[in-house]
């Protein structure tokens, strides 16, 4: 039909990845469907996305719209030997029976897609170093979020910067199973090595208890009565409070670990102090049994107890005199301990409920709440608890980090706070 095409292929309409079509009127009045396809249109549509991919008339011919069989079942063993298999067959099973949307690379590369994926699944497409690093895009030169559905026939630019990580959110967001896998790997990752960092930390204190030194030596030596796969694997399930540093001293050393069950006395749960000295703990760090300590004098005011890490010691350091070299009494403690934890959660019915139920279920009472900022999507909120130690802390805390309505939590520190 003359004079009609071209307002057709200006603005055409696509039908998934098997043709383009328009209705047109003819010079009579009637209306016809008009259907145009390329060759390797009609070589998907007639016979798969996997049909004529390697040969053309006994000649090697890609085909850009079909999917490459090889290349598709070495992604599929990759993913296989890093995930879950139920959620792998999941997946596949979802990339083998959806629909696919074609899309561009600037350099004009054809990437195949599940219908329903984003700008995240075409970037982790391309390379997993690229989706990993992935912080916008931009969909025919125009800045979109990370979360929009792909159309056939857009032109995509993934934006990247240095230092960007996945984020836990970005599971949600992604609908291909490559993306999914690679996402989940850098959060183990990035998660492990900030549990077996925790879990030295825990470990020191639970050997320090029982007079023991948490060597590198007796953790292996753990790990392998356990069952576990190397020391690291015991530090990254401390840390990750799947198992409770008092197990590893149970394991190593039962009869010290039986001598050191006893309560200890809450009025007078540090050693290092004369019988006339009093104490108290510093309101700005909040140091609790497991932590390392140390004591300041003041006149009239006793001992005050500060974390040896607790930046409000830099001003003492040229008054040695008043330095006292405290530790916590072996044993365990009363939950008696308070300490301020920053919380921000989104702001929806029931959300701090469920707060408050996470807490006590890790039998910690909560003894103040204040809200700092209200704002339409979210709160943040101090929440002052009662604890046992170190360990009990980070039982606490992670807990209420799993928790899908919480965005941030850490332990509060107001260097205002002072003696």
């Amino acid at each position: 039909v003359p004079g009609r095409f071209k307002d057709y292929i200006s603005q055409p309409k696509t039908n998934g990845y098997r043709s383009i079509h328009t209705t047109v009127s003819g010079r009579d009045g009637k209306r016809v469907e008009v259907q145009i396809r390329t060759r390797e249109m009609h070589e998907v549509a007639e016979a798969g996305v996997a049909a004529h991919w390697s040969y053309r008339e006994g000649v090697r011919a890609a085909n850009p719209f079909a999917v490459d069989p090889a290349k598709w079942i070495a992604t599929l063993t990759e993913r296989l030997d890093e995930g879950d298999t139920d959620e792998f067959l999941e997946h596949v099973k979802l990339e083998m029976y959806s629909d696919q949307v074609f899309c561009f690379t600037p350099k004009g590369d054809v990437v195949q897609l599940p219908r329903g994926a984003t700008p995240l699944d075409f970037a982790y497409a391309i390379h997993t170093r690229i989706g990993n690093s992935c912080v916008s895009a931009k969909i025919d030169g125009i800045r979109v979020p990370l979360w929009t559905r792909l159309k056939n026939g857009q032109s995509i630019e993934i934006i990247t910067a240095e230092g960007q990580r996945p984020q836990s959110s970005w599971i949600d967001i992604v609908t291909t199973g490559r993306a999914k896998a690679a996402i989940r790997r850098s959060l183990r990752e990035e998660d492990r090595g900030r549990f077996v960092k925790l879990g030295q930390e825990l470990a020191r204190a639970a050997f320090d208890h029982v007079g023991k030194k948490a060597s590198d030596k007796a953790l292996r030596t753990a790990a392998k009565m356990l069952g576990l796969a190397d020391e690291n694997d015991l530090l990254a399930r401390l840390g990750s409070a799947e198992m409770p540093a008092r197990r590893v001293v149970e394991i190593l050393y039962p009869e010290l670990a039986q001598a050191v069950a006893d309560e200890v006395d809450h009025k007078r749960p540090v050693i290092g102090l004369t019988a006339d000295q009093t104490f108290r703990r510093a309101n700005c760090c909040q140091p609790v049994p497991g932590e390392r300590i140390v004591g300041i004098t003041y006149r009239g005011q006793g001992v005050v107890v500060h974390a040896i890490d607790c930046p409000a010691l830099e001003e003492f350091e040229d008054q040695t005199a008043r330095w006292v070299d405290l530790r916590w009494e072996a044993g365990r403690h009363s939950p008696v301990f308070t300490v301020s934890l920053d919380t921000t959660i989104s702001n929806d019915a029931g959300v701090l409920g469920r707060l408050c139920t996470l807490i006590g279920e890790q039998k910690a009472n909560i003894s103040d709440l204040r809200f700092t900022d209200r704002k339409p999507d979210f709160y943040r909120l101090i929440i002052d608890v009662d604890l046992r130690d170190v360990e009990h802390l980070h039982m606490v805390m992670t807990a209420l980090e799993a928790e899908t309505d919480v965005a941030q939590i850490s332990r509060h520190r107001d260097l205002t706070r002072r003696p």
